[in-house]
Order: structure tokens, then sequence, then C-alpha cells
């Protein structure tokens, strides 16, 4: 009986389902080689992790000082704009095609495998540039005088241990730190509030006084013009701050459940992201001058961040060694999704191709670890720190990572303008997608129009006053020939500069959807409101 109904199942599997098995297995195989342990919890903190770090707590007091506190609110406004526009369109296509750094496959599934290939290899340039671990060496130099090559050294081996274990276990360390960040960034809104009201014994109410000092500073010339090259300097430098939001989807391959965990994730992230940068960068532009000399040039460590500076002038004496302690925590979980996003990136990229398939190797505990070898052999840059210019080095470094960020951004807006531009053509409605968000068509052209617009003009004080840096130059503009470069090289490797809008394979996706439903959540209810704030 059961030999028959073998042979019987056996005829029914016709050449058709074979070659729909295989088209499936192109697209989504290789993620099974990851483990999939991960759910929404870990990817929204893991996501929080890489946005609340020393772009906040450290270099929020330079943007102060360029823009001026109303400028500096307008910026973080501004830019949260673009970000939730990006977020809706990576979510949307990342739920209808959830694979291992979405962004990448995304690309060469919708656009061509000539722009897949720049995008993949210059994340992968991005990402092996170690800006965190940079800062992390700088931070120490707040507790200790040790040469800060010592704590590259001691924390580069401590990322690289915490790659080789589980990602579930990254998972839940990424996790506690993010509850540590959460608990932080709610604390300094606490504590600026006491303190501006008047909280402190011994200290005067200071209200809205530092506001009256100028909303707006100014750059190079004392006029309009000057305040608007200010304002548009700060811009591009918090474009740092919000790294990390487009990360949701970085691990799609390793979350049970990733269309719901995905969708998810990326509603409650981004509002948390957003309510609470606006809710802090308020509250410290009314306990912290724009005119104060201290915040105006960054030391890299807790001295020099805006919020320390306001505790210690209120007489708080402790909490600025919490801070820098939080802050290198932060700096630590971003240097290990920085080698997470690298490794990640050269599976991608593996798994279709466009890197050797060494990558693809994983051991029992669903790690790629030849792709992770590859990422943490350029930890060592970060030695660089170690000169009389750390805290120089560090801004080169962040300047890649902002023009990365736009690139990436710029990147999720293209998928999802040539998904929506193939969905229409094949005959496909929006209410076809598995997850969607009102008003997603126009929000991919405004991201893509201001995301091209802050690249392009991300190393423009370089062409004013006569103020020409070159190493600010390259850091900002380097990442664009390069990626045009590797696209071109790529598209006459294989003939392939755009996929027409008829040819992109969305019956696959589409029929993905179907025969993998996934269960929704159950609503909450009582004291599991709460959750929202960290799951």
């Amino acid at each position: 009986m059961s030999i028959k109904n073998e042979k019987q199942t056996l005829e029914v599997t016709s050449v058709s389902d074979i070659e729909s098995l295989s088209v499936r297995n192109k697209v989504f195989g290789y993620e099974e080689r990851l483990a999939s342990t991960l759910n929404s919890r870990h990817i929204g903190m893991i996501t929080l992790v890489g946005v609340f770090g020393t772009g906040l707590f450290l270099s929020s007091g330079g943007s102060l000082s360029t823009a001026g506190p109303v400028g500096v609110l307008l910026c973080y406004f501004f830019i949260g704009l673009v970000v939730l526009a990006s977020q809706m369109c990576a979510t949307e296509t990342a739920c209808l095609m959830p694979v291992t750094f979405s962004y990448i496959k995304h690309s060469n599934h919708f656009i061509s495998q000539s722009f897949g290939f720049a995008v993949g290899w210059t994340n992968i340039y991005a990402a092996i540039m170690p800006s965190e671990l940079s800062a992390v060496a700088v931070i120490m130099t707040y507790w200790s005088s040790l040469n800060p090559a010592v704590w590259v050294a001691v924390f580069g081996i401590v990322v690289v241990a915490t790659n080789c274990y589980k990602i579930r276990w990254y998972g839940e360390i990424e996790f506690f730190f993010g509850c540590l960040k959460i608990l932080l960034v709610l604390g300094l809104i606490l504590i600026g509030l006491i303190i501006d009201l008047g909280g402190v014994p011994g200290q005067d109410r200071i209200g809205f006084r530092y506001w009256k000092e100028g909303a707006f500073n100014w750059k190079y010339f004392d006029s309009d013009t000057g305040r608007f090259i200010a304002f548009w300097k700060t811009l591009n430098s918090v474009v740092y701050s919000y790294g990390g939001v487009q990360g949701i989807a970085l691990l799609a391959g390793e979350v049970e459940y990733p269309r719901r965990a995905i969708h998810r994730a990326a509603k409650r992230v981004f509002a948390r992201c957003f309510l609470m940068y606006m809710s802090t960068i308020f509250v410290l532009t009314l306990i912290v001058s724009s005119k104060d000399p201290l915040i105006a040039s960054s030391t890299g460590n807790a001295a020099g961040s805006p919020f320390v500076v306001a505790i210690r002038r209120a007489g708080i004496k402790v909490l600025p060694h919490i801070i820098n302690g939080v802050v290198l925590t932060s700096a630590l979980s971003a240097t290990n999704l920085g080698v997470l996003q690298s490794s990640r990136a050269l599976f991608a990229l593996a798994s279709i191709g466009q890197a050797p398939k060494i990558f693809l190797k994983t051991n029992r505990k669903g790690m790629p670890y030849y792709a992770l070898l590859v990422s943490v052999i350029f930890l060592p840059l970060a030695f660089m720190s170690a000169s009389h210019a750390a805290s120089t080095v560090f801004s080169w470094f962040q300047s890649i990572t902002s023009s990365h960020l736009l690139v990436n951004w710029i990147t999720i807006s293209l998928n999802h303008i040539r998904m929506s531009k193939a969905m229409k053509v094949q005959g496909y409605t929006r209410e076809d997608l598995p997850y969607s968000f009102p008003g997603t068509t126009y929000a991919s052209w405004f991201s893509l129009f201001f995301s091209t617009l802050l690249l392009l003009t991300g190393g423009f004080t370089n062409f004013i006053h006569g103020k020409f840096y070159f190493p600010s130059f390259f850091s900002a503009y380097f990442i664009i020939p390069l990626g045009i470069v590797l696209g071109i090289f790529w598209g006459i490797v294989k003939k392939s500069f755009l996929i027409k809008p008829e040819d992109v394979d969305l019956k696959t996706l589409f029929d993905d959807v179907k025969e993998r439903p996934e269960p929704e959540y159950p609503k909450l209810k009582g004291w599991q409101w709460l959750t929202l704030l960290w799951a």
C-alpha cells in the first residue's frame, strides 16, 4: 500500500513541479543553511542597538553646535521622515522576498545583476570599515591612559568571539544591550527634564534660555546663507545617527516566520527610534547651549558627550561614568553588527554567484565561518585610532558610514520602485502583497530623491571658502565611483544591465507567500502592552 502511494506521489510530481521547485530554490534555497532561531524581539533589538549608538550619545553635541537648537531638531525630524519612507519600502519588499541581506538580493531580482553586484560589494566595503571599534578605543580613554591600541586588540577579540557563537546567543546578547540603551535614553530624558526645570538642588530653572541665544547657528557666513549651510551640513551628519534602521531585514534568513517578524519589527522599531530621538534631542537643546565650546569639538568619549557636559554642570558625579559605560556597549554592539553585516553580505552574494561559493559554507550552528573570517580580517584597521588624531580617524570612518547608509536607502527605494513597476506590468495589485503600508508608492520616490541629494552633497563643505580637505572629500564620495566601476564591470561580465519589468520573476515570490503561510501574532491584552517597549 505504501509503495503504491509512493509511486503515485512520484507520478504526480510533474516536470513543471520540478522546474517550479528549482526556481524557488534559486531564490530561497541557500537560506536553509542558516539557523532560523531569531524572532521579531531579537531583530527589533538588534536594529535598536545599531541605531542608538555613538551618533546619539557623542555626535549629537557637534550637530547641536553646528545647527543650533531649532536647526538640529528639524534635521533629526527631516532625516526621520526619509528613514520612515525607506523603512516602508524595505518592509514591503522584504515581506514579499524575505532573504538574507535582503536589499542586495532584491537588487539582483528586481533591477539587474550588475546593480546588485555593486550594492553588495560596496556594502562589504563599508561594513568592514571598523568605525565603531575605533570609537571603542577612544571611549576607553575616559577611564584609562593606556594606548588605544590595547583596547582595539582586547575588544576586537571580544567581537570575534561573540560572532562565533550561535546566532540565537548573539540575538540574546544584543537584546540585553538594547534594553540597557532604552533605559539610558529614558533616563537621560528624565534627568534632562529635572535639570531644565530646576529640580537639582542649587541649580536655577533653565527653561528655554538656550533657545533665546539663537534658534539657528551659522557656518562660514553670518547670514541666511551661512545658516542654511550649517543646517545642510548637520543633515548629512544626522544620517549617521539613523544608521542601522534598515538592518531589520538583514537577518531574514535566520528568523522564524520572517514575513510577520519583519513587518512587526519595522513598525515598532521606527516608532521607538523616532520618538526617542526627537525627545532626547529636544531635551538636549534645553540643557546645553549650542554656543558651548565643550560640545563643538568632540573628544570621542563621554567627556565630549553633550549629556555629560550638562550633567557635570548640574553637579551630578556618578552618571558620566554610567553614560560612558553604556556608550561603550553601544560601540561594541555596532561593531558586532558591522561584522555580522559583512559576513551575511558575503553569504548573500555567494548564494547568487557574485562571490566565491566557499562563503556559503556554514558550521553545524548555522554560522557562515569563511565569510566571518574575511569580515574580521579588517578589524585591525581600527589600530589607526591609536594615533594622536584618534577622533579625526573616527570622523573619517563616520563619513564613510554615512555615504554607505545613503547608498542603501537609494537602493531600497529603487528596489521598491522596480518591484511596483513589475507588479503593474504583470497584473498584480498591492492587495496581493503579504504586508503593505498606505502611500509607499510615493514614499519610495521621496526617499530616493532626498537620499540621492544628500549623497551628492555629503562633502559640499570642501568646496566652500577654500576649506578643501582631501580625507573628508574621499570618505564622502569614494563609494560613488566604486559602485559605478563595480556595476559596469559585472554588467560587462554578465551582459546584463537592466531587467525588464515583464521579466522579473514575481510568480515564484507570490507562490511562496501562498505555500508558506505564517500565523498572525495574537492581540496584546492587559499588561502585555508593556512589551511594546522591547518586543
